[in-house]
């Protein structure tokens, strides 16, 4: 492997990186500060608490109808530098700037007893902080096409992508409950100034991780990416419709991903209040880095020799049984293997979902003969932004629900652990089923026949 290439994959997967460790801060974490911090102390806190993530759950969702226009916006553009970088400088800067708004009082507005005046500022804020995130999170994740149409390029680059991914968000789940106990006063509790440290530290990261990816990566030109034409908004959504192989891997898994991230999002929870030790939380990413170091850089071997197919369907099937071993068992070992068969192969999920959707662009292409890079690859984005809406809310639904708010176990009080177990793993269990049958019976773009689309391609465009 030449230089260039090289640098093109490590720039890229530390640029997933730093990607990953915002978007584990702002999905996950960013609500952990508001259910203990924000509104510590004030008259109204459980109000509150259910009103932030309500807003973060509408504001999320209502932007997420303009992800494919905002896929559209980065297709259309053109500059010295292509069309995927400029977005992902200006949006990584902008959403690091207001992620740690995000992690502080708002300069006192939060507990100042203003709510409406708080109200008004925190949706402008999450709006601002949402659209950018947008554009860098699309920008980022569609790049994979241009840079390579070849499946075994693809597989590569992906896994380095992901391969930094794991480590940011692993390594953000080992290091977020130290960083907020160090930096908190004392060192033996959570605090607002804790949270805030944390939220600086993602802000750099992913500020320099997305300057060093727009740095290190190149476009490249083929006969096929040349036949790209301007789309409008109206064609936009006629694309995405018109791909039935996108649409129903994308139902499949939206449902995943929600279940997913509706277990791991509470899985704070489950260390603070069920087990009652929240520095234990660590675990989590030790097992899911160690999980992901071993699994990631496998996965092109595992898909050449299993199919995309098969791995998928294996890891889910291990990933409901650590379902079981979580509703059945609280004890640290118990958690500890239901998180190793839980959250390990998630990675082949992502991946083999992944170089689906990149496959999709050039099927779509073949179906219906316009090609469109960000649009298709922003589906993958934005699931994961509905998928990420949805865990907010639901951390704050299942923190209220099972009397699981506060920042420290108390002895002596009463849980909710039946009601915390069912919304955090029975029915999310079942959603991963569902999404199992889904893609089993509906999704057939397989690799052999994404390689038959590009040689077609190759000779329609002669």
């Amino acid at each position: 492997m030449n230089s260039g290439k090289m640098k093109q994959l490590l720039s890229y997967g530390f640029g997933a990186l730093g990607h990953d460790v915002y978007y584990y801060s702002i999905s996950t974490f960013f609500i952990a500060f508001v259910t203990a911090q924000m509104f510590a102390g004030t008259p109204h806190e459980d109000a509150m608490i259910a009103l932030v993530t309500s807003l973060v759950v509408i504001i999320r969702l209502i932007e997420i109808i303009f992800d494919p226009i905002i896929g559209s916006i980065i297709d259309n553009t053109q500059t010295r530098w292509g069309k995927f970088k400029p977005w992902l400088v200006v949006g990584g800067l902008m959403s690091s700037l207001m992620i740690m708004l995000m992690f502080s009082d708002f300069f006192g507005l939060s507990k100042s007893g203003n709510r409406t005046l708080f109200t008004i500022v925190f949706i402008l804020s999450f709006i601002i902080l949402d659209a950018f995130y947008s554009f860098k999170d699309i920008a980022f994740w569609s790049m994979i096409p241009a840079l390579s149409e070849k499946n075994s390029e693809r597989e590569t680059l992906g896994t380095f992508a992901r391969f930094g991914s794991a480590i940011g968000a692993q390594g953000a789940t080992i290091l977020a409950i130290p960083i907020t106990l160090f930096f908190t006063k004392g060192g033996h509790t959570q605090g607002a100034r804790g949270f805030f440290a944390f939220g600086v530290i993602a802000a750099l990261v992913q500020g320099i991780s997305a300057l060093v990816a727009a740095w290190g990566t190149k476009e490249r030109e083929s006969t096929i990416r040349q036949q790209g034409t301007k789309t409008n908004t109206l064609d936009v959504f006629k694309a995405l419709v018109k791909n039935d192989q996108l649409m129903w891997l994308s139902l499949s898994y939206i449902l995943f991903a929600i279940a997913y991230v509706a277990t791991t999002a509470t899985l704070i929870l489950n260390f603070t209040f069920v087990i009652g030790n929240v520095s234990l939380y660590s675990i989590t990413g030790i097992v899911g880095f160690i999980g992901s170091i071993i699994l990631v850089p496998l996965f092109p071997i595992l898909a050449k020799k299993f199919g995309r197919r098969k791995v998928l369907t294996g890891a889910i099937i291990s990933m409901l049984i650590g379902y079981v071993i979580f509703t059945v068992g609280s004890s640290v070992p118990m958690t500890v293997a239901g998180l190793i068969f839980l959250t390990t192969p998630y990675q082949l999920v992502f991946l083999s979902v992944l170089m689906t959707i990149t496959d999709s662009v050039e099927y779509g292409q073949w179906k219906n003969g316009v090609r469109n890079e960000a649009v298709t690859l922003a589906m993958r984005p934005l699931l994961d932004k509905i998928a990420g809406a949805f865990s907010n809310g639901i951390y704050g639904f299942v923190a209220i629900a099972a009397g699981m708010t506060g920042s420290k176990y108390v002895s002596g009080h009463t849980y909710g652990v039946a009601t915390f177990k069912l919304y955090a793993f029975i029915v999310p269990a079942g959603l991963m089923i569902i999404s199992l049958a889904i893609y089993l019976f509906k999704v057939k773009l397989t690799e052999k026949r994404h390689e038959e689309i590009v040689k077609e391609l190759e000779e329609r465009f002669k």
